[in-house]
């Protein structure tokens, strides 16, 4: 039976055919997005995912302490969407230990997005305990679920099909849209697996749509192994868009062959209005062998100056954060802009030294 065939077979079933459930109308915070700025700029969401996506590959276990010195320093900045952690089972994903304890002690900035990972139900529980500790006041802002786009991949990182898995996150979406909590989607490897190779972009647009159709307001479109190419992330989303309105996606780019910044414009010029990066380029996945960091917000914003685009964050004052995060972890920055600036900057003082 073809991936496709199979999808028809499961929507009944499910309860959420297109014929029945309509796609989710986009939170109000996040439709201004898609609106052109007063400026004549057009607004860009980033999505900051350092915090969960950039230290999940981490080989140490990084103390809560910094985690929330990270968070807090990110929103300082200006950024206004914070993935803040995972709930995931600490067996699996050691580094996402004691995301509970950072999101209750991190600060919660007005205008920011805070949001976490939620792999299924146990997870989503741990989150509604979560929020039924702190009512009036809940420490995040809405959930992520995500799936991938080859079998391969799935297995190997939850141990089940992209069907079954879709069963999975449809449970904890309707778990999370019943108490009033947003979900966004994520979708793995949708350029190449690790495992199998070239991916299908028709099971990429039919995985979308299934997400969408569960009612995520966005599907962020991970190339999480970092092959792809301005050709090949064209050709995907011109598939993809084909079947799924472009307000609704976002682009997630690892930057394994240096091209996270060009794809990330690509999408763009696709009509892609949120765009996920990671502070001093962190990342990595664990079932993804050979995949670097993801695209680094510095380069993003960079990128982004005198362009038709605007988008939210002080370029300087990540730099800083990019180079304090990955001075406590013991590692290179990987961000091309911030060690640009930096040695602009000691440059300038070496010059002020010299007068």
């Amino acid at each position: 039976m073809s991936f496709r065939t199979a999808l028809k077979a499961l929507r009944p079933t499910r309860g959420f055919a297109a014929s029945t459930r309509p796609l989710a109308p986009l939170p109000r915070q996040h439709a201004a997005t898609y609106a052109t700025a007063v400026n004549g700029k057009i607004p860009i969401r980033i999505v900051e995912v350092g915090p969960r996506d950039g230290l999940q590959n981490e080989k140490a276990v990084i103390p809560p302490e910094v985690k929330v010195g990270l968070i807090n320093q990110l929103g300082r900045a200006g950024t206004t969407v914070i993935e803040a952690g995972s709930f995931v089972s600490p067996k699996w994903v050691p580094q996402m230990a004691g995301t509970a304890e950072v999101v209750t002690s991190m600060e919660k900035l007005p205008g920011v997005t805070y949001q976490v990972l939620v792999p299924n139900e146990k997870g989503l529980e741990n989150v509604l305990s979560l929020l039924a500790e702190h009512p009036g006041k809940p420490p995040i802002d809405e959930i992520a679920v995500f799936t991938s786009a080859t079998d391969a991949f799935s297995l190997a990182n939850t141990n089940c099909t992209v069907m079954e898995s879709l069963k999975r996150i449809e449970r904890v979406v309707r778990g999370s849209l019943d108490r009033g909590i947003r979900v966004r989607g994520y979708i793995s490897v949708v350029i190449t697996c690790p495992y199998s190779g070239k991916v299908d972009y028709n099971t990429v647009r039919d995985v979308t749509k299934e997400l969408l159709q569960m009612g995520c307001y966005e599907v962020s479109l991970g190339d999480t192994v970092g092959t792809g190419n301005p050709t090949s992330v064209g050709e995907m989303l011109n598939v993809t868009i084909g079947a799924n309105p472009v307000e609704k996606l976002a682009g997630h780019f690892h930057d394994t062959f240096g091209m996270g910044v060009a794809n990330a414009v690509t999408a763009l010029s696709a009509g892609i209005r949120t765009i996920d990066s990671s502070i001093g380029g962190l990342g990595g996945c664990p079932y993804s062998p050979g995949a670097t960091g993801n695209v680094a917000t510095e380069d993003i914003l960079y990128a982004l100056q005198d362009s038709p685009y605007s988008a939210p964050g002080d370029l300087e004052a990540l730099v800083d954060i990019g180079f304090w995060i990955s001075e406590k972890l013991g590692r290179d920055n990987s961000s091309r802009v911030g060690k640009a600036v930096r040695a602009r900057r000691e440059r300038g003082a070496d010059r002020k030294a010299k007068l």
